[in-house]
C-alpha cells in the first residue's frame, strides 16, 4: 500500500475498510489476485511433446539398436531429442509472451480505507473495498456505484456495444469496462476469479487443441504404419534368425545382433521420422517469423490452420474500427448560414451566422472539465484547425440522460460601431474578434449540442428536413449531433430547458476511426475467397455504413441485418447467414452459434475479437484470432495474437499458412515415399527369407541427403497456392509409384544379382557388397523422387537436386564418411552388374510413373460403379 494519494478527491463520508478487515479479507482469499495463465501449463505442454506415438516407436527400436552394441545404427534415435526439443521451446516461448501481455492496466487503483485515499496494486483491492474509479482508469473490479460525478464507461470489451455509457448511483459496474469520463466511488462486491470478465474467462479456457490436417494425415499413416510395424519387426527377426541359421547359430555365434539391427532397418523406414521432425519445425519457423511481424501464435498447429481458413468472422471495434472516435466535420444547415447580409436588420442584429462562429460555440460546448470521448474526439480535431477556448458565461455539462449540453456565451459589442469591413467589390467581411451574430448588448446568446431528436423535439417549428438529414448521415455510419443557437440566455442552469425558440445551426458529424489498413486487407480476403462477415454488438445501421466504407463486399451493397431477428435454430441460422454480411446487435452467445452454424456447412472458421464478448466464439472457432490489447479472456483461447493489434497483419498470416500447407503436402509426398518402399520391402524380406539387403544407417545417410535436407529447403520456399482437401488422398497418390518402383528395384537385386555374381550372402563380405549395391540404388531411386517433387527443375530446384545427388556421391569417397555409414564402392565386375541393376531400376521408375495414372482412372471407374464417391 502506497502513501496517501497527492490527488485531491472530492469530500466524502464514508471511511471504507479498516486495515485489519482488509487483513482478514486477504487471509479468506477476498482479493482480486487471478491466477492467470496460458491455456496450457508447463506441464502439459512437455507431456504433449514427449509422449507421443512417433517418439515411442523410434525409442522402442532405438534401445533395440543399441542392445545390440552397433550405435553407429542407432544414430535416428537424436530425431526424438531434436523434434521434441523443437516443439517444447517454440510453445514455451510462446506461453511466455502470452503471459506478458495483460489487458488490465498494471497500474495502482486508489481505494478509501480508514477514512483516507490510498493507492494499491491491482491484486490488494478486497471485496468490500471503496474504490475511486477515474477517466482513463479500466474497473479492476466488480462493484455498485456509491457516488458519481459524471462516470461514462466504455464496455465495448464487455457487450460489443460501442457507445459510451453513463452509470447512476445504485448501478452496477464490472471489471473490464473502462472510465472515460467523469469518477465514481465504487464498493467493490466481487473479486479475483468471481468477478464478470473471469467467470468469462474460465468457461472459456477450457484446452481445445486446434485440429490440424497435415498433423490428422500424418497420425493416420503411423496409426496405419503401427499394425505394420509390430508383427513385421517380429517376423523380421525370425527372418534375419532364420538367414544365420536359426536361433542355436544365431545365439551361439552372436548373429542375433545382426539379425535385430537388420529388422530395426526395415522398422525405421517404414516411419516418416523426418517429416514428423519437419512439420514441428516448420511449423516453429513460421511462428518465429510471424512473431517478428508482432504475430504471436499460441499453437504450432493452427499455423496450418490458417491456411485452411474459409470464412472470417470479424468483429468491428477493435479490428476494422480502432475503438477511437474520429471529428470529421460541422455541416451548416441551409445556405443561409453561409455568410453575413451587407446590412443589419431592425434592431441592430445579423440573423445570419458564419460556419466559424457555430464551430466555436461546438469547441465550447465540448471543452468541459472531463468531457466524453466524442467530445474528446471534437477538441482534438478544432484544436488541429486552430480553435481555442473562448469566453463563457456559464455551462450545462453533457448528460446522458439529457442528451445535450450547453453553454451561454456573451454577445460581445461591436468595437467602435460596426465590427464589419468593406472587402473589395463592396462585400462585407467578419474581423476577427467579432465572429458571432451580433445582438443587444445586455444579456446573451446560449448554444446547444446534443443529440438531434433530443433538441428538435423541444423547439417549436417543424424541422423534419433537418431530421432527414440527421438520418441520412447517420446511414452512412456518421455519428451525428446537432448545434442550436437560442439568443436568450439560460434563465437556471439548475434544471435546465432548451429554448422553444432556439433554431438548428449546424450538424456535427463524428464516426469510429477506420483503421487505416482496413479496406486493403479485406481486399486481399476477397481476391483469396475468403468470405467475411463483420459481427457487431453495435447498431447494424451504423456497422453496415462502416462495412461498405471499408468496401467488405467489394461493389455489391454489404446486406446488414439485426442478430435479435436471427433463428435459434442452428440449420435455419446456416440458411440466414448465406446472405448476410453484416450482423448488428449481436449478443456473445450469438457469436458463438454463429460461428456452429458455420461449422455445419464445413466451413473453417476464423473469429477475431478483442472483447470478452467474443471470447466464446472465438473458442468455439477453429482458428481465433485476437489482437494484442484484447481481454485476457480472449487472449486465453486464441491461437493467433496480433500483439500490435494491427489487422494487417492477418493477410501475412495466412499466406504464412498457406506456405506450410502447400509446402508441406510437397516433402510429405517424399517422406510417404521411403514408408511406402520400406514397408513393401520388409514383405518381400518377410515372404522370401533374405537377409535384408541394407543396413539402418544406409538410410540414415541416403535420408537425409534425398529426403531429409532437400525437404526443410522446400519446405521454407514461397508458395501462395490456396489450400485444397484431400491432403492424405494425394499425398498417397504421388507416393505409391516411387515407393513401389523402389522396392521393386531393390528387391529385384536382393533376389537375383547374388546368383549372377556367385554372392553366399551367408558370408559378410558378400553380404557388405550387396547391402552397398542396394543403398546404391536406393540413392538413386531417392534423386529421382527428389526431381520428381521439386519440379519445375529450371530453377534453383534443379540446382537443389544436383547439389544433394553430387553431395551423395562425394560423401562415398570420404573415408571417414564411407566407414562410419558403411559406403563401399562397386568396382570390377560388381560395378558392372551395379550400372546394369540401376538401368533396371530407372526403367522401373519410368514404368511406374506411366502405368499410376492409368491404374487410378481404371479404380476409380470401378469404384464409382459400384456406388463409391472419390
Amino acid at each position: 500500500m502506497s502513501a496517501t494519494a497527492a490527488v485531491e478527491m472530492p469530500k466524502i463520508s464514508e471511511t471504507g475498510l479498516t486495515v485489519k478487515e482488509v487483513s482478514q479479507r486477504i487471509e479468506n482469499g477476498q482479493s482480486n489476485a487471478v491466477k492467470t495463465s496460458t491455456s496450457r501449463s508447463v506441464k502439459d505442454i512437455v507431456r504433449a511433446n514427449v509422449f507421443t506415438l512417433f517418439n515411442g516407436i523410434i525409442f522402442v527400436a532405438m534401445v533395440m539398436v543399441l542392445v545390440t552394441g552397433s550405435w553407429r545404427d542407432a544414430v535416428f534415435g537424436f530425431v526424438i531429442i531434436i523434434n521434441t526439443g523443437i516443439g517444447i521451446f517454440t510453445e514455451l516461448k510462446a506461453k511466455r509472451t502470452l503471459d506478458k501481455l495483460s489487458i488490465l492496466v498494471a497500474s495502482d487503483f486508489l481505494v478509501r480505507r480508514d477514512g483516507e485515499d490510498v493507492e494499491v496494486p491491482h491484486n490488494e483491492i478486497v471485496l468490500g473495498d471503496l474504490l475511486w474509479i477515474r477517466s482513463g482508469e479500466q474497473v479492476p473490479a466488480d462493484g455498485q456505484i456509491i457516488q458519481t460525478w459524471g462516470l461514462e464507461l466504455d464496455e465495448s470489451m464487455l457487450t460489443g456495444e460501442s457507445r459510451t455509457v453513463r452509470h447512476k448511483v445504485g448501478e452496477q459496474v464490472y471489471s473490464g469496462a473502462t472510465a472515460v469520463s467523469g469518477m465514481a466511488l465504487v464498493k467493490v462486491n466481487a473479486v479475483g476469479s468471481h468477478s464478470y470478465a473471469a467467470t468469462l474467462t474460465a468457461q472459456a479456457k477450457v484446452y481445445k487443441k486446434t485440429v490440424s490436417d497435415l498433423n490428422k494425415g500424418i497420425n493416420t499413416i503411423l496409426k496405419f504404419m503401427t499394425f505394420l510395424v509390430v508383427p513385421l519387426c517380429i517376423l523380421l527377426i525370425l527372418s534375419q534368425i532364420h538367414t544365420v541359421g536359426g536361433w542355436d547359430a544365431a545365439l551361439s555365434t552372436g548373429e542375433w545382433r545382426q539379425a535385430v539391427v537388420s529388422a530395426v532397418a526395415g522398422v525405421v523406414g517404414m516411419i516418416p521420422e523426418g517429416l514428423v521432425l519437419l512439420t514441428s519445425l516448420n511449423f516453429a519457423v513460421a511462428a518465429m517469423r510471424l512473431a517478428r511481424h508482432n504475430t504471436l501464435v499460441q499453437e504450432l498447429e493452427s499455423v496450418e490452420t490458417l491456411a485452411r481458413v474459409d470464412a472470417l468472422n470479424l468483429d468491428k471495434t477493435g479490428t476494422i474500427t480502432d475503438g477511437g472516435i474520429a471529428f470529421n466535420q460541422l455541416i451548416m444547415l441551409g445556405s443561409r448560414w453561409r455568410e453575413l447580409p451587407a446590412q443589419p436588420t431592425e434592431g441592430g442584429s445579423f440573423e445570419t451566422l458564419t460556419e466559424q462562429a457555430a464551430t466555436q460555440a461546438l469547441y465550447d460546448c465540448c471543452n468541459e472539465e472531463q468531457p466524453n470521448g466524442t467530445g474528446q474526439a471534437v477538441l482534438a480535431g478544432l484544436k488541429a484547425q486552430g480553435y481555442e477556448p473562448a469566453q463563457v458565461e456559464s455551462r450545462v455539462p453533457f448528460s446522458s440522460a439529457r442528451k445535450w449540453s450547453a453553454v451561454v456565451k456573451p454577445i460581445l459589442p461591436p468595437a467602435g460601431g460596426d465590427s464589419r469591413s468593406e472587402s473589395e467589390g463592396g462585400r462585407t467581411e467578419i474581423t476577427p474578434s467579432h465572429l458571432a451574430m451580433t445582438a443587444p448588448a445586455s444579456g446573451g446568446e446560449t448554444w446547444y449540442m446534443g443529440a438531434p431528436e433530443v433538441i428538435i423535439s423541444a423547439l417549436d417549428g417543424d424541422y423534419s428536413d433537418v431530421l432527414q438529414q440527421v438520418n441520412d448521415y447517420a446511414n452512412d455510419g456518421n455519428r451525428v449531433l446537432l448545434v442550436a443557437r437560442s439568443t436568450t440566455s439560460l434563465a437556471d442552469t439548475d434544471n435546465p430547458q432548451i429554448d422553444p425558440q432556439a433554431k438548428p445551426v449546424a450538424l456535427v458529424l463524428c464516426s469510429e476511426k477506420i483503421r487505416e489498413d482496413a479496406e486493403q486487407t479485406l481486399a486481399w480476403f476477397r481476391e483469396q475467397g475468403v468470405r467475411c462477415r463483420v459481427i457487431s454488438g453495435d447498431n447494424p445501421v451504423t456497422v453496415g455504413a462502416i462495412a461498405r466504407k471499408v468496401r467488405l463486399t467489394g461493389e455489391h451493397e454489404p446486406r446488414f441485418m439485426d442478430a435479435r431477428e436471427l433463428p435459434e435454430d442452428v440449420n435455419e441460422l446456416a440458411r440466414v447467414l448465406e446472405n448476410v454480411d453484416v450482423l448488428g446487435r449481436v449478443l456473445p452467445n450469438q457469436k458463438k452459434a454463429i460461428v456452429q452454424a458455420l461449422h455445419t456447412q464445413n466451413h473453417v472458421v476464423a473469429m477475431t475479437g478483442d472483447g470478452v464478448n467474443d471470447a466464446l466464439a472465438i473458442k468455439e472457432a477453429d482458428l481465433g484470432i485476437a489482437m494484442g490489447n484484447a481481454a485476457p479472456a480472449t487472449k486465453a483461447v486464441a491461437q493467433v495474437v496480433l500483439v500490435d493489434s494491427k489487422f494487417s497483419h492477418l493477410p501475412d498470416v495466412v499466406a504464412r499458412g498457406r506456405q506450410v500447407m502447400a509446402n508441406m503436402e510437397r516433402v510429405a509426398s517424399l517422406f510417404l515415399v521411403k514408408t511406402v518402399y520400406s514397408a513393401l520391402i520388409s514383405l518381400g524380406v518377410v515372404l522370401t527369407q533374405i537377409p535384408y539387403p541394407y543396413l539402418p544407417r544406409h538410410i540414415t545417410y541416403i535420408g537425409a541427403l534425398t529426403i531429409g535436407m532437400p525437404a526443410f529447403i522446400l519446405a521454407l520456399a514461397p508458395n501462395t497456392r490456396r489450400y485444397i482437401p484431400g491432403f492424405l488422398k494425394r499425398v498417397v497418390t504421388f507416393a505409391l509409384p516411387g515407393g513401389i518402383a523402389t522396392a521393386l528395384s531393390v528387391l529385384l537385386t536382393a533376389w537375383f544379382l547374388p546368383g549372377i555374381m556367385g554372392w553366399d550372402v551367408t558370408k559378410n563380405v558378400d553380404l557388405s557388397a550387396l547391402r552397398a549395391t542396394s543403398a546404391i540404388i536406393l540413392f538413386l531411386m531417392g534423386v529421382f523422387v527428389l526431381a520428381r517433387v521439386a519440379q519445375p527443375l529450371n530453377s534453383w530446384r534443379g540446382i537443389l537436386v544436383a547439389a544433394f545427388a553430387a553431395a551423395g556421391v562425394i560423401g562415398a569417397f570420404i573415408p571417414f564418411v564411407a566407414n562410419f555409414f558403411a559406403l563401399i564402392l562397386p568396382t570390377g565386375t560388381t560395378l558392372v552388374a551395379t550400372l546394369i541393376a540401376l538401368g533396371g531400376s530407372a526403367l522401373i521408375f519410368v514404368i511406374c510413373l506411366w502405368l499410376a495414372p492409368l491404374v487410378g482412372k481404371v479404380s476409380g471407374k470401378l469404384l464409382r460403379q459400384h456406388g463409391f464417391n472419390i
